[in-house]
Protein backbone atom coordinates (compact mmCIF):
# COMPACT_ATOMS: atom_id res chain seq x y z
CA UNK A 1 0.00 0.00 0.00
CA UNK A 2 1.51 3.49 -1.03
CA UNK A 3 1.34 5.98 1.93
CA UNK A 4 2.03 9.44 1.13
CA UNK A 5 5.71 11.53 2.63
CA UNK A 6 4.92 11.87 6.14
CA UNK A 7 5.50 15.30 7.59
CA UNK A 8 8.88 15.42 9.53
CA UNK A 9 9.22 16.34 13.46
CA UNK A 10 12.46 18.74 14.00
CA UNK A 11 13.53 20.81 16.25
CA UNK A 12 13.82 24.57 15.37
CA UNK A 13 13.28 28.09 15.98
CA UNK A 14 15.17 28.51 18.86
CA UNK A 15 14.93 24.39 20.28
CA UNK A 16 10.68 24.19 20.09
CA UNK A 17 9.47 20.52 18.71
CA UNK A 18 7.32 21.43 15.65
CA UNK A 19 5.90 18.66 13.22
CA UNK A 20 5.42 19.95 9.89
CA UNK A 21 5.15 19.06 5.78
CA UNK A 22 2.53 19.20 3.03
CA UNK A 23 0.62 16.28 4.55
CA UNK A 24 -1.21 17.64 7.35
CA UNK A 25 -0.66 21.07 5.50
CA UNK A 26 0.46 22.41 8.52
CA UNK A 27 2.89 23.75 11.12
CA UNK A 28 2.36 21.67 14.63
CA UNK A 29 3.89 23.31 17.81
CA UNK A 30 4.25 20.08 20.02
CA UNK A 31 6.51 21.23 22.41
CA UNK A 32 8.00 24.97 23.51
CA UNK A 33 11.38 25.45 24.54
CA UNK A 34 12.32 26.68 28.18
CA UNK A 35 12.95 29.84 26.81
CA UNK A 36 10.94 30.25 23.90
CA UNK A 37 11.56 33.96 22.77
CA UNK A 38 8.44 36.91 22.36
CA UNK A 39 8.72 36.42 18.45
CA UNK A 40 7.99 32.58 18.38
CA UNK A 41 4.37 33.73 16.84
CA UNK A 42 5.27 35.33 13.89
CA UNK A 43 8.56 33.16 13.29
CA UNK A 44 5.84 29.93 13.13
CA UNK A 45 4.24 32.65 10.80
CA UNK A 46 6.83 33.33 8.66
CA UNK A 47 7.98 29.41 8.66
CA UNK A 48 4.20 28.84 7.15
CA UNK A 49 3.96 31.09 4.87
CA UNK A 50 7.48 30.23 2.92
CA UNK A 51 6.05 26.40 3.15
CA UNK A 52 2.55 27.69 1.82
CA UNK A 53 1.14 25.83 4.52
CA UNK A 54 -2.53 26.50 5.67
CA UNK A 55 -2.84 26.24 8.94
CA UNK A 56 -0.42 26.67 12.10
CA UNK A 57 -1.94 24.12 15.41
CA UNK A 58 0.13 25.05 18.49
CA UNK A 59 0.15 23.59 21.97
CA UNK A 60 1.39 26.03 24.61
CA UNK A 61 1.09 26.95 28.21
CA UNK A 62 -1.80 29.62 28.83
CA UNK A 63 0.93 32.04 30.05
CA UNK A 64 2.33 32.19 26.73
CA UNK A 65 -1.59 32.48 25.16
CA UNK A 66 -1.27 36.53 25.23
CA UNK A 67 1.81 36.51 22.50
CA UNK A 68 0.06 34.42 20.34
CA UNK A 69 -4.05 35.36 20.61
CA UNK A 70 -2.82 39.61 19.95
CA UNK A 71 -1.41 37.90 16.47
CA UNK A 72 -4.32 36.48 15.48
CA UNK A 73 -4.66 32.91 16.84
CA UNK A 74 -7.80 31.74 18.20
CA UNK A 75 -8.25 29.31 21.28
CA UNK A 76 -9.90 26.23 20.24
CA UNK A 77 -9.11 23.70 23.38
CA UNK A 78 -8.19 24.58 26.79
CA UNK A 79 -7.12 21.60 29.47
CA UNK A 80 -6.79 22.65 32.92
CA UNK A 81 -3.57 21.94 35.13
CA UNK A 82 -2.44 20.21 31.60
CA UNK A 83 1.60 21.25 32.62
CA UNK A 84 2.23 19.31 35.99
CA UNK A 85 -1.27 19.91 36.86
CA UNK A 86 -0.83 23.40 37.68
CA UNK A 87 -0.93 25.41 34.52
CA UNK A 88 -3.68 24.86 31.90
CA UNK A 89 -2.66 24.29 28.37
CA UNK A 90 -3.83 25.47 25.22
CA UNK A 91 -4.54 24.63 21.56
CA UNK A 92 -4.59 26.86 19.38
CA UNK A 93 -5.35 27.57 15.47
CA UNK A 94 -4.17 30.11 13.03
CA UNK A 95 -5.58 30.08 9.60
CA UNK A 96 -3.28 31.11 7.12
CA UNK A 97 -5.94 29.78 4.34
CA UNK A 98 -9.16 31.08 5.79
CA UNK A 99 -11.41 28.74 3.86
CA UNK A 100 -9.36 26.32 5.85
CA UNK A 101 -11.53 27.36 9.17
CA UNK A 102 -14.66 26.56 7.25
CA UNK A 103 -16.03 23.17 8.63
CA UNK A 104 -18.17 21.43 5.80
CA UNK A 105 -19.10 18.68 8.35
CA UNK A 106 -19.44 20.99 11.10
CA UNK A 107 -23.13 19.78 12.11
CA UNK A 108 -22.45 15.91 12.19
CA UNK A 109 -19.28 16.67 14.54
CA UNK A 110 -21.80 18.72 16.85
CA UNK A 111 -24.31 15.54 16.47
CA UNK A 112 -21.27 13.16 17.42
CA UNK A 113 -20.34 15.61 20.38
CA UNK A 114 -24.02 15.60 21.73
CA UNK A 115 -24.00 12.10 20.92
CA UNK A 116 -20.89 10.84 22.80
CA UNK A 117 -22.18 13.29 25.95
CA UNK A 118 -25.51 11.28 25.95
CA UNK A 119 -23.73 8.30 26.66
CA UNK A 120 -21.50 9.53 29.13
CA UNK A 121 -23.60 7.80 32.33
CA UNK A 122 -23.97 4.44 29.88
CA UNK A 123 -21.53 1.02 30.20
CA UNK A 124 -19.09 -0.36 28.48
CA UNK A 125 -19.54 -3.93 26.87
CA UNK A 126 -18.10 -6.97 28.94
CA UNK A 127 -14.50 -7.84 27.26
CA UNK A 128 -14.39 -11.53 25.42
CA UNK A 129 -13.51 -14.54 27.21
CA UNK A 130 -10.53 -15.17 24.55
CA UNK A 131 -8.63 -11.50 25.43
CA UNK A 132 -5.81 -10.70 26.66
CA UNK A 133 -4.57 -6.94 27.35
CA UNK A 134 -0.99 -6.26 27.18
CA UNK A 135 1.91 -4.01 26.56
CA UNK A 136 3.56 -4.21 23.19
CA UNK A 137 6.71 -5.48 22.81
CA UNK A 138 9.30 -5.01 20.06
CA UNK A 139 9.04 -8.43 18.41
CA UNK A 140 5.14 -6.75 18.32
CA UNK A 141 5.90 -4.25 15.83
CA UNK A 142 5.53 -6.10 12.79
CA UNK A 143 2.18 -7.03 13.48
CA UNK A 144 1.17 -3.63 14.65
CA UNK A 145 2.09 -2.02 11.38
CA UNK A 146 0.23 -4.19 9.93
CA UNK A 147 -3.05 -3.49 11.70
CA UNK A 148 -2.72 -0.02 11.51
CA UNK A 149 -2.28 -0.17 7.64
CA UNK A 150 -5.87 -2.17 7.01
CA UNK A 151 -7.67 0.22 9.75
CA UNK A 152 -6.44 3.78 8.61
CA UNK A 153 -5.55 5.01 4.72
CA UNK A 154 -3.70 7.64 6.19
CA UNK A 155 -2.28 8.45 9.30
CA UNK A 156 -0.27 11.93 10.65
CA UNK A 157 2.53 10.06 11.72
CA UNK A 158 4.31 6.86 9.98
CA UNK A 159 2.82 4.35 12.12
CA UNK A 160 2.60 1.68 9.17
CA UNK A 161 6.64 1.74 9.47
CA UNK A 162 7.92 -0.68 12.00
CA UNK A 163 11.17 1.04 11.93
CA UNK A 164 8.64 4.15 13.11
CA UNK A 165 7.03 2.06 15.99
CA UNK A 166 10.55 0.85 17.29
CA UNK A 167 12.03 4.76 17.59
CA UNK A 168 8.74 5.29 19.39
CA UNK A 169 8.52 2.95 21.99
CA UNK A 170 12.00 4.25 22.74
CA UNK A 171 10.97 7.40 23.39
CA UNK A 172 8.42 7.20 25.74
CA UNK A 173 5.64 6.10 23.41
CA UNK A 174 4.38 3.03 25.53
CA UNK A 175 2.06 0.83 23.05
CA UNK A 176 -0.81 -1.80 24.08
CA UNK A 177 -2.63 -4.17 22.24
CA UNK A 178 -5.62 -6.80 22.84
CA UNK A 179 -5.03 -9.88 21.47
CA UNK A 180 -7.44 -13.08 21.24
CA UNK A 181 -5.82 -16.70 20.92
CA UNK A 182 -2.13 -15.41 20.10
CA UNK A 183 -3.40 -12.85 17.41
CA UNK A 184 -3.49 -8.98 17.97
CA UNK A 185 -6.50 -7.36 16.97
CA UNK A 186 -6.83 -4.39 18.63
CA UNK A 187 -3.96 -1.69 19.70
CA UNK A 188 -3.40 1.68 21.38
CA UNK A 189 -0.77 3.79 22.71
CA UNK A 190 -0.08 6.04 25.79
CA UNK A 191 2.22 9.23 24.13
CA UNK A 192 3.86 10.69 27.63
CA UNK A 193 5.69 13.37 28.15
CA UNK A 194 6.97 13.24 32.03
CA UNK A 195 8.11 17.05 31.97
CA UNK A 196 4.34 18.24 32.02
CA UNK A 197 3.06 14.60 33.72
CA UNK A 198 0.68 14.18 31.11
CA UNK A 199 -0.01 11.33 28.41
CA UNK A 200 -1.54 11.53 25.30
CA UNK A 201 -3.93 8.45 24.89
CA UNK A 202 -3.95 7.80 20.73
CA UNK A 203 -3.67 5.23 17.95
CA UNK A 204 -6.24 3.63 18.75
CA UNK A 205 -7.06 0.55 16.20
CA UNK A 206 -9.37 -2.28 15.88
CA UNK A 207 -9.31 -4.87 13.08
CA UNK A 208 -13.44 -4.62 11.42
CA UNK A 209 -14.23 -8.00 12.21
CA UNK A 210 -13.81 -7.22 16.17
CA UNK A 211 -15.42 -3.62 15.78
CA UNK A 212 -18.36 -2.70 18.62
CA UNK A 213 -16.73 -5.29 21.22
CA UNK A 214 -15.60 -1.76 23.56
CA UNK A 215 -11.66 -3.25 22.74
CA UNK A 216 -10.87 0.69 22.97
CA UNK A 217 -12.54 0.97 26.45
CA UNK A 218 -10.27 -1.89 27.80
CA UNK A 219 -7.18 -0.65 26.34
CA UNK A 220 -7.74 3.01 27.43
CA UNK A 221 -8.79 1.61 31.29
CA UNK A 222 -4.95 -0.20 30.90
CA UNK A 223 -3.46 2.70 29.67
CA UNK A 224 -4.87 4.94 32.86
CA UNK A 225 -3.82 2.19 35.41
CA UNK A 226 -0.20 2.52 33.57
CA UNK A 227 0.16 6.30 33.60
CA UNK A 228 -0.95 6.81 37.53
CA UNK A 229 1.98 4.14 38.61
CA UNK A 230 3.60 6.79 36.60
CA UNK A 231 2.42 9.36 38.69
CA UNK A 232 0.85 11.43 35.60
CA UNK A 233 -1.54 13.84 36.15
CA UNK A 234 -3.77 14.74 33.16
CA UNK A 235 -4.64 12.22 30.41
CA UNK A 236 -6.01 13.80 26.82
CA UNK A 237 -6.91 12.71 23.54
CA UNK A 238 -7.34 14.01 19.92
CA UNK A 239 -10.06 12.22 18.63
CA UNK A 240 -11.39 12.37 14.94
CA UNK A 241 -14.37 14.50 15.71
CA UNK A 242 -16.69 13.11 13.25
CA UNK A 243 -16.50 9.30 14.85
CA UNK A 244 -18.88 8.32 17.23
CA UNK A 245 -17.45 5.20 18.46
CA UNK A 246 -13.91 6.84 19.96
CA UNK A 247 -15.92 9.69 21.23
CA UNK A 248 -18.74 7.83 23.17
CA UNK A 249 -15.47 5.40 24.77
CA UNK A 250 -14.07 8.72 26.05
CA UNK A 251 -16.90 9.69 27.08
CA UNK A 252 -18.16 7.11 28.87
CA UNK A 253 -14.91 6.87 30.53
CA UNK A 254 -14.81 9.68 32.48
CA UNK A 255 -13.34 12.48 30.15
CA UNK A 256 -14.33 16.12 29.81
CA UNK A 257 -14.73 17.45 26.14
CA UNK A 258 -12.81 20.91 26.26
CA UNK A 259 -13.08 21.96 22.44
CA UNK A 260 -12.75 20.96 18.75
CA UNK A 261 -9.41 21.90 16.43
CA UNK A 262 -10.99 22.21 12.94
CA UNK A 263 -10.04 20.71 10.23
CA UNK A 264 -6.81 20.14 11.64
CA UNK A 265 -5.36 16.48 11.09
CA UNK A 266 -4.51 14.05 7.67
CA UNK A 267 -6.41 10.57 8.92
CA UNK A 268 -8.41 7.98 6.77
CA UNK A 269 -7.72 9.93 3.75
CA UNK A 270 -8.51 13.82 4.52
CA UNK A 271 -8.12 16.69 7.02
CA UNK A 272 -10.69 16.23 9.61
CA UNK A 273 -11.57 18.16 12.62
CA UNK A 274 -10.55 17.21 15.83
CA UNK A 275 -11.70 16.88 19.11
CA UNK A 276 -10.20 17.03 22.24
CA UNK A 277 -11.22 15.46 25.67
CA UNK A 278 -8.99 15.08 29.13
CA UNK A 279 -9.35 13.59 32.65
CA UNK A 280 -7.43 13.79 35.27
CA UNK A 281 -5.43 10.56 36.55
CA UNK A 282 -4.73 11.86 40.32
Amino acid sequence: MEKEPFDVIEQILDGNMVQHGPMNDRIYLMKTAPESEENLPQKLIEMAEKHGYSKIFAKIPSSHCDQFLQLGYRVEAIIPGFYNGKEAGCFLGYYLDKSRAEETDRIFCEKCHILALEKKETSHELPEPSLKLRKCEEKDVEEMAAIYQQVFKTYPFPIFDPAYLLQAMSKDVVFFGAESHGEMVALSSAEIDYKSASVEMTDFATLPSWRGKGLAAYLLAVMERFCQAEELKTAYTIARAVSPAINITFSRSGYQWCGRLKNNTQISGCIESMNVWYKKLS
